[in-house]
């Protein structure tokens, strides 16, 4: 008989909603479909710094795939980050304690940072499957990361909910929503939001625009009207992207303007149906390949089909939304000011 296979499994990077059914996916699928034996690796990168782990059995599996965070915990570790001439070789000693255990592959669920490290990994020596994960939906290489939907239904419930308050108080209202580099959440929410300006990194803005665009609603007796904002657009240093448009707005049109910034309430909670069926597909396709020894790769989905790139294609990209990306221009068809930079 051949030996069983021991993998192991961590999630590193922010959290985020379906990391838990993602966990999940890759367990019971490795013990039940394969008879494998699963280790819990603890705070990400750091668990095996510190050889902090559990053996995970089909039971402590259970009840957490509607469960928010991740019963692993996880930390933004880098072990590839130079911290100073005498600092530890923290990949180094990674492979060793990966080496320890008797690990035939290890699991890394995560976002851009540690889809780039698992890469580094698999230079290492190490059996490496990626699972990609956030909420800003900007991992390279595939369609949609779990985590963006449960986001975008927190996001848009959020803005739903500002328009009676701007309803009622007759002001602009200004909201920011996560997104460092890419748009795609900013962009999804405030369409699903209604919002009337929306704002992403991808794409620049002019202030004097944005504020003819809401003077020209207020003239037509549009008594309010909503903001969207992504964290990651042009904005002054130690500024909030939605503390500085608020204020820009306010002190151009004379229209009372006011700021809410969502934060990580959008990282929060039990996922979405859609982030608990995406992620356990991942975390099962994962297992499958690991069960072929095809090492090196990225699960990824394509046009609805579960798929896998390889992982040193993924590390050190960003999938930002297009400038030409057909939700913009059903966008711009709707009259949403989009910074004043955008035309069909």
């Amino acid at each position: 008989m051949s030996k069983k296979k021991k993998i192991g499994i961590l999630t590193a990077g922010g959290d985020c909603p379906g990391l838990n059914a993602a966990i999940r996916g890759v367990g019971k699928t490795a013990i039940v479909k394969y008879d494998m034996e699963v280790i819990g690796i603890s705070s990400g990168f750091l668990g095996l710094i510190n050889k902090d782990y559990i053996e995970l059995s089909e039971n402590s599996l259970s009840g957490i795939l509607t469960l928010g965070g991740t019963i692993l915990g996880t930390s933004r570790e880098k072990p590839f980050k130079k911290t100073g001439h005498l600092s530890i070789d923290k990949p180094k000693l990674i492979k060793e304690h990966y080496d320890e255990l008797g690990l035939d592959c290890l699991v890394c669920i995560g976002g851009n940072g540690t889809q780039r490290t698992a890469a580094g990994l698999v230079k290492e020596g190490l059996n490496i499957i990626g699972i990609p994960k956030t909420i800003d939906n900007d991992v390279w290489g595939t369609h949609q990361t779990f985590g963006f939907d449960s986001a975008l239904s927190i996001a848009t419930d959020a803005i739903d909910r500002l328009h009676s308050t701007a309803n009622s108080h007759k002001r602009i209202m200004v909201i920011e929503i996560m997104g460092h580099h890419a748009g795609w959440l900013a962009l999804y929410s405030g369409l699903a939001g209604g919002g009337d300006v929306i704002l992403i990194p991808e794409l620049d803005y002019d202030i004097d625009k944005i504020n003819q665009y809401l003077l020209e609603r207020a003239k037509k007796k549009k008594p309010y009207s909503i903001v969207v904002v992504a964290e990651g657009i042009r904005s002054p240093k130690k500024r909030s992207a939605a503390s500085f448009i608020s204020e820009e707005i306010e002190a151009g049109t004379g229209i009372e303007t006011r700021k809410t910034i969502l934060g990580y309430i959008q990282r929060g909670g039990s996922p979405t149906p859609m982030d608990r069926l995406l992620a356990s597909s991942y975390g099962a396709y994962a297992v499958d390949l690991i069960s072929k020894n095809d090492y090196g790769k990225m699960v990824a989905i394509d046009k609805d089909k579960i798929t896998s790139i390889p992982l040193e294609e993924v590390g050190g990209k960003l999938r930002l939304v297009p400038t030409n990306h057909p939700m913009l221009e059903r966008a711009f068809g709707l009259d949403i000011c989009l910074g004043g930079k955008y035309s069909e």
